[in-house]
């Protein structure tokens, strides 16, 4: 069974990611902020971060660099999960963050899924 690990501050937004990655077989363990995201990521090692960017403790993009600067986490492709959706923001998540994926929100079930399987299957773009 496939382990995500979910880092958003908005618990409607976790609950409802969680219940539709729960119905098709996936494993959810959450967290409710950047800091608590990275030590849940380093003791769980699950196989996929979804990861929120406006968070107050810690900006997602910085859980992203963290976690790709890490020579145990940095193969563990990370999606940042946001309402920014600018094409500079995309670029800050790829670019900057490391991040392996952007995915703006609202997203819908069958793009979540898609862009899950996708990532799952998918080698990581950088070493």
């Amino acid at each position: 069974m496939k382990k995500i690990l979910v880092i958003d501050d908005e618990p409607d937004i976790v609950f409802l990611i969680k219940l539709i990655l729960e119905k098709e077989g996936y494993k959810v363990i959450e967290a409710n902020s950047g800091s608590e995201g990275l030590e849940l990521a380093k003791k769980e090692k699950p196989d996929l971060i979804l990861l929120d960017v406006m968070m107050p403790d810690m900006l997602g993009w910085e859980v992203s660099k963290k976690i790709k600067a890490d020579k145990e986490l940095s193969k563990i492709p990370v999606a940042m999960l946001t309402v920014k959706s600018a094409a500079e923001d995309k670029l800050k998540s790829l670019e900057e963050a490391r991040a392996d994926w952007h995915i703006a929100k609202p997203i819908d079930r069958e793009k979540l899924l898609s862009t899950v399987a996708w990532l799952l299957e998918a080698p990581p773009r950088r070493v």
